[in-house]
């Protein structure tokens, strides 16, 4: 790959990008918050959620700071800036692909105790090996300023390092193309088993209904979570298109709807995770708005509580 040219980040892609990233502090910052305002509504899938969320709030905090400082040199801050975002950015993939493995385990083979016992394993891989990773790139002044040609107006893995494409690999995109195989994988076996399951439960509702295992199981398995593949490959695909073009050197990395459509999806996940599982999941939406309701009773007497209520209530589809 020959040392590319550098591409232009306009302002008003600037000004989406930012909107974006804000988005996503806000969304993975709502989710953490809900995990520790209301404990009936945790359950472990959830658990692993707040992890991505952490993950997901310090990259697009990074990713904020890059497209507005708009870097034009490898400077202390595009150094520590590309470091924050590639040590969030591994983190969240490998949280994402440990949400589909404990989900495999937990709903298609049906060993809770193996699906939990391997949550430590989680945390130590999922941020001990994105740190040491980072550490290393750090160390060999391998992070720095890249031209925008493989990012969007924040630093990554400096144009100048001779085995800059090693590093992308081992810095992001070999751990993306793992997900965009593991992920699927998993969740289309998560599918076809909540299908079967479904089919049994038409068959067999008498039985099923009395059996609290059965219950205990499908209260824990959130088949929303199903929809993490869908969104994670939807947002990070075009980031993955700009890489390969990067390394055939071609015009069109420079394209400027694939400029937009890679800063969007590097930087909305957080966002895209809180309209899924809190925007869209009836009792964490109904939670919420009570608890809005609430606030809204402690400062002003003009409306009746109960009346308060209803009208939130009335409003839930």
């Amino acid at each position: 790959m020959q040392a590319a040219l550098q591409t232009e980040v306009y302002v008003y892609e600037k000004v989406v990008i930012s909107i974006s990233c804000l988005l996503s502090v806000l969304g993975s910052a709502l989710i953490i918050a809900i995990h520790l305002r209301w404990p009936d509504l945790r359950s472990k899938a959830r658990q692993l959620l707040v992890y991505l969320s952490v993950a997901d709030l310090l990259s697009a905090l990074s990713y904020l700071y890059g497209v507005l400082r708009d870097f034009q040199s490898s400077s202390w801050d595009c150094v520590l800036q590309g470091a924050l975002s590639t040590f969030a950015n591994t983190s969240s993939f490998f949280w994402t692909v440990g949400i589909a493995i404990y989900l495999y385990l937990l709903i298609v083979r049906s060993e809770q105790s193996v699906a939990d016992s391997l949550i430590v394993w989680f945390h130590t891989i999922s941020w001990l090996v994105p740190l040491g990773i980072t550490m290393a790139a750090v160390s060999l002044q391998k992070i720095g300023y890249d031209a925008s040609d493989v990012s969007v107006g924040w630093c990554w893995i400096s144009i100048d390092a001779e085995d800059n494409v090693l590093w992308m690999l081992l810095t992001g995109k070999i751990w993306e193309f793992v997900a965009y195989i593991t992920l699927p994988t998993l969740y289309i076996l998560i599918k076809k088993h909540i299908y079967r399951a479904h089919e049994a439960l038409s068959e067999y509702r008498p039985i099923l209904i009395s059996s609290s295992s059965y219950h205990s199981r499908s209260s824990i398995a959130d088949r929303k979570l199903t929809i993490i593949p869908i969104i994670f490959i939807f947002l990070r695909i075009w980031s993955t298109v700009r890489f390969i073009l990067t390394l055939y050197d071609s015009a069109a990395v420079q394209n400027r709807i694939l400029v937009m459509l890679h800063g969007i999806g590097n930087t909305f996940q957080g966002a895209a995770n809180c309209i899924t599982f809190v925007l869209c999941t009836r009792a964490v939406r109904s939670r919420l708005v009570s608890g809005l309701c609430s606030c809204c009773k402690a400062e002003t007497d003009l409306v009746p509580y109960k009346a308060m209520v209803n009208n939130c209530e009335e409003v839930q589809p």
